[in-house]
């Protein structure tokens, strides 16, 4: 599992592994893995060309060391220093002892065009809101350049606990972060500043519990229901679909195509648009006597294309089983009743819809999607999914945001979302937990749209498809 860790761990944790080092040891470390990673991006060290734009603090301070390595192997390295009388010292001393250049902010616009490549040594980790005038206009000539650009720890301008870019920020092809992944490298919108990221190992002592968590192949295998020779259909769980309506009758089938495929036994399905269900898939159990009379289930999904059906949403809601809400179901949701749940509930919003739960708008959302998942979990008591290019997973309980590392943008398509909601309310129906359940249906669905895509468009219905050969790809490890 790939963790986070805040800004103020990642202090403490310095300053702990510090008063054990000798002075300067912790940041030679840092130093020695950025030239490694600048030396395999060159692949040619010795004559290449290498622009470093340093800042006032340690960030800056790791990019003249690293600087300093890269000239001993041959390169042509020259600083550029946008606070002159704050630079790191030694840093500073390091660098032209290893015949290194030195210039101001105004020499950037000359030295970056013929950079073979630019390390981004501005603003570290404590940076907010952007960068500064001078700063903003380095970032503007880097950007239109051919140069490779190498964030130290992170991107300058973004903030490494949220994630948010407010203003003009530094975009990288890589980034090479020390000690642990920051939440800013793995949320967007700053993650598509970052680029490829690569960890390096600087000794430090990490708490248990991280801010955020990245689920991994062999973490989703070990979630994943396998029945067992005593296995039945009831055994391996019944899952609840309350879904779809005469406009919409689409989400219905592929709320129960997601549903087939996430592991469970049987599939309910409960609503008007069962002659359309039965008509793909026969072998689900149809029932249009609302959800009380459809017969025992596990976990309940309601709402994917339900247009202004209340009484279903809330039928759904007074079970005493683990409940999905999304789409509709989102919209007609008390949160009274949500909250008055003693069973798990999770809801899945894209940002739009959660916008509108939070009265806010979707850009804001966008812009700010960690503080704005657990506002939503807080509020509603329950489990979030929150949908979007990096989707997220937070519990109303607290602990480490679960964020997704697997999709593809071409599963911004319509449907895709219900065949989400089915397969994670198999995952609920088979026992896994809310959080579990989101998080592992979140990945299967993200690989599943990626194989199915293969760079090119796909329908929901190819998701839905590839949902199999996901989960043979999770499970083999």
């Amino acid at each position: 599992m790939r963790t986070a860790y805040s800004v103020e761990t990642v202090r403490a944790a310095e300053r702990e592994l510090m008063a054990r080092l000798p002075e300067g040891a912790l940041m030679q470390r840092a130093a020695a893995g950025l030239a490694a990673a600048c030396a395999d991006l060159l692949g040619r060290v010795y004559g290449s060309r290498v622009v470093l734009l340093v800042g006032s603090g340690d960030n800056g301070g790791d990019a003249l060391y690293a600087g300093a390595r890269l000239a001993r192997r041959g390169a042509g390295v020259t600083a550029v220093l946008l606070a002159p009388e704050r630079a790191h010292a030694a840093g500073l001393t390091a660098l032209r002892r290893a015949g290194g250049a030195v210039v101001g902010v105004e020499g950037a616009e000359d030295l970056v065009p013929r950079a073979d490549l630019v390390l981004d040594g501005i603003v570290g980790i404590g940076g907010k809101g952007g960068l500064r005038p001078d700063a903003a206009r380095l970032a503007s000539v880097v950007g239109a350049s051919r140069a490779a650009v190498v964030a130290v720890d992170l991107p300058s301008g973004v903030d490494a606990d949220t994630g948010e870019v407010r203003g003009a920020a530094m975009r990288a092809d890589l980034t090479v972060t020390f000690g642990t992944h920051k939440p800013g490298l793995l949320v967007d919108p700053a993650r598509e500043y970052a680029g490829s990221v690569r960890l390096v190992d600087i000794g430090l002592s990490l708490p248990l519990e991280a801010e955020l968590e990245a689920l991994q192949h062999a973490d989703v295998a070990r979630l994943l229901p396998v029945p067992t020779g005593e296995s039945d259909k009831y055994r391996r769980g019944v899952v609840g679909i309350a879904a779809g309506s005469a406009r919409y009758p689409g989400a219905a089938v592929l709320a129960v195509a997601g549903a087939l495929r996430g592991g469970a036994g049987a599939v309910r399905y409960v609503g008007p648009a069962g002659d359309a269900v039965i008509a793909r898939f026969p072998e689900t159990l149809v029932s249009d006597q609302g959800p009380k009379r459809a017969g025992r289930v596990q976990a309940w999904v309601v709402g994917p294309g339900a247009g202004d059906d209340a009484a279903s949403v809330a039928e759904v809601l007074a079970a005493d089983v683990p409940v999905l809400v999304d789409a509709d179901g989102l919209r007609l949701a008390d949160v009274g009743a949500v909250r008055a749940r003693r069973a798990p509930t999770l809801m899945t919003p894209h940002a739009g819809e959660a916008a509108a739960l939070l009265g806010v708008t979707r850009e804001s959302v966008e812009e700010a999607r960690l503080e704005s998942v657990r506002e939503l979990a807080g509020r509603y008591g329950a489990t979030v999914l929150l949908k979007g290019s990096t989707t997220l997973v937070a519990d109303s309980g607290g602990g480490a945001v679960r964020v997704n590392p697997t999709g593809t943008a071409w599963l911004a398509t319509a449907g895709s979302g219900d065949v989400l909601s089915g397969l994670a309310g198999s995952l609920l129906a088979a026992g896994l937990s809310a959080v579990d359940a989101g998080s592992a249906a979140a990945y299967l669905h993200g690989l599943a749209g990626r194989f199915a895509a293969e760079g090119a468009p796909v329908g929901a219905h190819d998701v839905a498809d590839g949902i199999r050969g996901a989960w043979r790809d999770v499970r083999a490890g």
